[in-house]
């Protein structure tokens, strides 16, 4: 039997960290690796043939040799998850739909998928293979009692490009204790954290280290919802790496807690754990207590933070603006509070009401959700939810400028000092010295340099001379804290500096500049408005061009994507073979812009045209 399990492409977000990826470290995609895909590999029958295609580090097969197809997703890959599922299904392949999204929302993939796996996959999923190979499978495979994580198999780390990851991804625990209004944890997972057995990830980390593996991040919601387990998980990391030469460097999820308890922290050091992501949300306590996130209020949380620092454990953590206490002076105060906390990877999100959550349910009850609105990526311009004590207008307006504050030079700078001022120690080097010294050079000439005299001064005075241990430290913040403003600078631009308008600046000049293929009926061009004031730029091309429209056409495009956040569609109806060489370069000059650009091609050409998915959008669309 022939297994073809696909990762769908992500809609860039900060997560993507796409300006590092491909600017500064080039020979890496994608910052994580899908562990949900390698492990439901592992629970296929033992003679079953198996690929895992991941689009967000190389293009889809459009006509593979499988015998049916598995597309998993999360909430935000939910409209690509289903593009996939209604094409191969269209193409007489069998689809299965799984996935977080999948197991929250089945009802969701009933009209695109043949069958749907609904919750963990440790034994709904080999029921499914059974029936599948005896040509009765169901629609829907519901997991509705517990699953024991000691029944989970080492995952197929082997058929994954574990050379294109930043990090791969191992999982110990499923659970958390807490019950944080927003979140969905609990929903899928329940407040009972259940674990693997310490064996489990050692046998898991065996596999990772032959495969050559040296970034590790433990996924679980909250590695320390059960203390007594993590701390056992935590002693056998410390000796497994003492007995390797400390090969991994471990990252992970905890909550606040983490720092009121000693012993914890001793062995998240000792262990290698190099960095954990905590969610902080809001510095205030009206708005936490409005969460029923109370586990960030029994201690300042400012001082938490800094106690992790001082064990040498660098933070990573998620925030929320747009709670019901929120105003538009809440703002300001986030923005202090993260600067006064030094916390470069600060992912702040609009509150947004995933489906089935209890803030769902609230907030729909009091006619606040927003119908057909973004529900899913809460690091957008757009939230589902109402907020209250402002206005919908009023809470974009501040998020985009809490943003464009914290990830100004100075606000990276300054909240690099106020973290050294309390990070007591460095971790292990991650590269090699050959991949140091390129990551500096990208960085100085993809990174500061452009940023003028004011940015290298501000990197300057970021070092810390007297410590010099720490300046990996300072080189990876400047690394985030530029990919994120770059993200900033492309997705959060003003609404004055959209495009928009009733005939915007650039479109005269595109015209003139492509009117003869125009006249001669091998181009169209067309200028629409989507999704409120986003526009999108249309270029359809049927045939008759030369190498001077694709050399114009990519100084025009090149121009657009750059000074605006509209969205290109390029429509390919015809196109002679002797052109492919120009298309392509004009697709390598726009790669940059990769998220905005949706590519369709004739079904008819899509043997010879082909488009890498994993960069723009490829639309599968009859």
């Amino acid at each position: 039997m022939r297994l073809l399990l696909i990762n769908p492409r992500f809609p860039e977000s900060f997560w993507s960290f796409q300006w590092a990826m491909h600017s500064v470290l080039p020979s890496r995609r994608a910052v994580n690796a899908p562990l949900g895909l390698a492990t439901l590999a592992a629970l296929c029958p033992a003679d079953w043939e198996v690929t895992i295609v991941d689009e967000n580090i190389e293009t889809l097969p459009l006509q593979p040799a499988a015998d049916l197809i598995g597309v998993c997703g999360m909430g935000v890959q939910f409209p690509r998850q289903r593009e996939l599922l209604t094409f191969y299904r269209s193409r007489g392949y069998f689809v299965v739909a799984g996935g977080s999204y999948a197991s929250l929302c089945p009802e969701s993939f009933v009209d695109v998928a043949d069958s749907v796996v609904s919750g963990e996959a440790e034994y709904i999923w080999p029921e499914f293979c059974r029936d599948f190979a005896r040509g009765a499978p169901m629609a829907l495979y519901r997991e509705t009692g517990t699953v024991s994580l000691t029944d989970s198999p080492v995952p197929r780390f082997d058929l994954l490009k574990v050379d294109r990851y930043q990090s791969m991804s191992v999982q110990f625990s499923r659970g958390c204790p807490f019950q944080c209004e927003f979140c969905d944890i609990i929903v899928m997972f329940g407040r009972k954290p259940r674990s693997k057995s310490v064996e489990q990830i050692g046998r898991e980390l065996d596999l990772l280290r032959r495969l050559g593996a040296q970034s590790v991040f433990f996924v679980d919601d909250n590695l320390i919802g059960n203390k007594r387990t993590a701390k056992e998980l935590l002693r056998y990391l410390e000796a497994y790496q003492r007995e390797h030469a400390y090969r991994f460097h471990f990252g992970t999820e905890a909550s606040l807690n983490l720092a009121h308890d000693k012993e914890l922290l001793e062995l998240f050091a000792r262990a290698g754990m190099d960095w954990v992501f905590i969610g902080i949300e809001s510095p205030d306590e009206a708005s936490l207590k409005e969460a029923q996130k109370f586990q960030n209020t029994r201690q300042d949380i400012l001082g938490s933070l800094r106690t992790v620092y001082a064990h040498g454990i660098d933070i990573l953590a998620g925030f929320i603006v747009g709670f019901d206490h929120d105003t538009v002076e809440t703002f300001d105060r986030q923005r202090d509070f993260i600067l006064q906390s030094g916390i470069q990877a600060s992912m702040i999100g609009l509150l947004t009401a995933a489906p089935k959550t209890p803030l769902y349910a609230r907030l729909d009850a009091e006619g606040r959700i927003l119908a057909g609105a973004n529900n899913a990526d809460n690091t957008k311009l757009a939230t589902n939810v109402m907020p209250k004590r402002m206005s919908y207008d009023e809470l974009i307006a501040g998020y985009r400028r809490l943003h464009q504050e914290l990830f100004a030079d100075r606000g990276i700078a300054l909240r690099i000092r106020n973290k050294l001022r309390h990070l007591r120690t460095s971790p292990r080097h991650r590269y090699s010295f050959k991949e140091t010294v390129s990551i500096m050079r990208q960085l100085v000439f993809r990174g500061l340099l452009p940023g003028g005299p004011g940015r290298v001064f501000r990197f300057v005075g970021s070092i810390p001379v007297f410590r010099p241990r720490l300046i990996p430290r300072v080189v990876e913040d400047w690394i985030i804290g530029l990919s994120m403003r770059d993200y900033v600078d492309r997705h959060f631009r003003p609404a004055a500096k959209r495009l928009g308008g009733t005939v915007p600046q650039f479109l005269p000049a595109l015209e003139r500049a492509l009117s003869r293929y125009r006249e001669a009926g091998a181009l169209e061009v067309s200028l629409t408005q989507v999704r409120s004031r986003a526009m999108e730029l249309t270029l359809r091309l049927r045939g008759r061009l030369d190498q001077g429209f694709f050399t114009r056409a990519a100084r025009h495009l090149e121009r657009a994507l750059r000074d605006s956040t509209a969205s290109v569609v390029l429509r390919i109806d015809a196109l002679h073979e002797a052109h492919l060489p120009h298309l392509e370069r004009l697709l390598d000059r726009l790669a940059r812009y990769g998220d905005r650009i949706r590519v369709s091609v004739d079904e008819r050409l899509r043997g010879v045209v082909r488009i890498d998915s994993s960069i723009f959008h490829l639309s599968l669309e009859s």
